[in-house]
């Protein structure tokens, strides 16, 4: 009768243990939904689940490995000696087919038998991490039950991170999203909208960014009555920050351009100021122009820009003098500034390097080529010889000519 009853206080203990243990889970698996919730970071959640392990369910090792990139990596880990992150690796490979709960202290191979279970952890049918449990003592009976709530615990972390991961990547997405339709609409404003097609001059743009947001830039100013001033730059890299860099040198040219009349000493400010504003991490090629209706007087100054092409009658000068690009030097290593008079007819046909060149494509026009075909249409308007010019690229090279930003400034004297 007393060994009847101490059998019975016996079964009653371990029934209070096991419903106390469940208990301890369930509070577990709220405290790390509470954490979650609160958007604590990863470390937070690492150092919870060692603690969940390791005092509560009473594990001695752990190596709780998550995938990245289509490669696995350790992410937290505790007890046992240190591993070589490769050899963690090659473990991964020689577990990588398991798809259920496994017992490994029986597997013939020496890097894997040292742990006693893999728990694979899954999320609509993907792998996404497993893990790797030594010095695990427990009852035969509850075995089953604490590598369940192992899993579904560690599912619940795993899929936390997975999901802070994608929302951060969609809020980078939208981020990125909204700096290019800035972007956009800070360089929409730099961009002349009415270019002058009477008077002393005609002048036409075409300006295809290949992106929302291009590394090209042209301007056409009336710095005084009767005296122009025009520029096309390339500005190396794409965005808000190359926006800005274009709005700086927009606002620095047209300040600079109105109270001084050399060329030369205008690129040279333009370069001392593109090379404080970038610490010499950013550069422009531009060219720039400076015409008198009245004396018929040009000149200009090349900063390393794709020359541009003057043509009167037969007569073909591409517009070389100049310096190299701006914004590389703290000092430009030297400078020229070209000088021609107009006559009435000639053309100026300036050009960034997305007219001529398209790697994607295989497709490098030649000077020859180009001069050539703007020979055959120099007698339409501006806007249409540009028209002009890009559809005969295109048709004879059978290219779509979209690997950088295209941009055209025709500029006819009269």
């Amino acid at each position: 009768m007393v060994h009847l009853q101490t059998s019975n206080q016996t079964d009653e203990g371990e029934l209070i243990q096991l419903l106390l243990k469940r208990q301890a889970e369930l509070n577990s698996l709220l405290e790390v939904t509470q954490a979650i919730n609160k958007n604590s970071p990863a470390t937070v959640l690492f150092e919870m689940l060692q603690v969940i392990l390791n005092v509560h369910l009473k594990i001695g090792k752990m190596r709780l490995l998550i995938k990245e990139g289509g490669h696995f990596y350790c992410a937290t880990r505790f007890g046992g000696q240190k591993e070589n992150p490769k050899v963690l690796q090659e473990t991964c490979v020689i577990l990588q087919d398991n798809t259920g709960i496994s017992e490994l202290k029986s597997h013939p191979h020496p890097l894997v038998c040292i742990y006693d279970y893999f728990v694979p952890i899954f999320h609509k049918e993907d792998s996404q991490a497993f893990v790797l449990l030594g010095d695990f003592n427990v009852k035969p009976e509850l075995i089953g039950n604490d590598l369940s709530f192992v899993q579904t615990l560690i599912n619940v972390i795993v899929v936390a991170l997975e999901n802070k991961k994608l929302f951060k990547e969609s809020v980078q997405r939208e981020l990125m999203q909204r700096d290019m339709e800035l972007a956009g609409e800070v360089q929409n404003m730099l961009v002349p909208q009415r270019l002058p097609k009477t008077g002393s001059v005609e002048v036409g743009s075409t300006y295809l960014p290949n992106q929302n947001i291009g590394g090209d830039y042209f301007d056409f100013i009336e710095v005084r009555p009767g005296e122009f001033v025009w520029c096309i730059a390339d500005v190396s890299g794409k965005g808000v920050s190359a926006a800005l860099l274009m709005a700086n040198l927009q606002a620095s040219l047209r300040a600079w351009a109105s109270v001084e009349s050399d060329m030369a000493k205008v690129v040279l400010k333009l370069n001392e100021i593109v090379t404080a504003n970038t610490n010499g991490e950013r550069f422009i090629t531009l060219f720039m122009g400076r015409y008198n209706e009245k004396s018929r007087e040009f000149q200009y100054v090349n900063a390393g820009h794709n020359a541009p092409i003057l043509l009167c009658n037969n007569d073909v000068k591409f517009l070389k003098k100049g310096t190299t690009m701006i914004g590389a030097f703290d000092q430009l290593p030297f400078i020229q500034t070209g000088y021609e008079t107009l006559s009435p007819g000639t053309l100026i046909f300036h050009y960034t390097d997305g007219l001529v060149e398209s790697a994607e494509e295989n497709v490098f026009i030649s000077d020859e080529e180009l001069v050539a075909s703007l020979k055959k249409s120099m007698h339409l308007p501006v806007d249409d010889l540009n028209t002009k010019i890009l559809g005969n690229i295109k048709s004879t090279y059978k290219a779509e000519m979209n690997s950088d930003d295209i941009t055209m400034l025709s500029i006819r004297i009269l």
